[in-house]
């Protein structure tokens, strides 16, 4: 099940279960679209991998209780601030290549 972290791992920015903005990579690594664009280059920090828009999960029970109600958002909090200069000579290699190559 998708953990649906709460926070931008970067800027700790808060990214609720709707939230439009919230990108993960495969790990869930979960970061707002503008550290992804921004910062990371879309080069996860953590594995190297790319991001993609996170699901959002239905507030409502369309079906079997497949929903935020039963299956609600995490609450910990991952925050580790990216250092640029290192995530900078990390992504050199990797951030021109397609996430689907690495």
């Amino acid at each position: 099940m998708l953990e649906l972290r709460p926070t931008c791992e970067n800027c700790n920015k808060k990214l609720p279960p709707e939230s439009i903005e919230a990108m993960i990579c495969t790990f869930e690594c979960t970061f707002c679209r503008d550290c992804v664009e921004n910062i990371l280059e879309n080069v996860c920090q953590n594995c190297g991998g790319g991001f993609t828009p996170r699901p959002i999960r239905p507030q409502n029970n369309l079906k079997n209780n497949n929903f935020l109600g039963k299956y609600p958002s995490g609450t910990k909090i991952y925050h580790y601030p990216v250092d640029a200069d290192n995530h900078a000579k990390f992504s050199e290699k990797l951030k021109n290549i397609h996430a689907d190559r690495r």
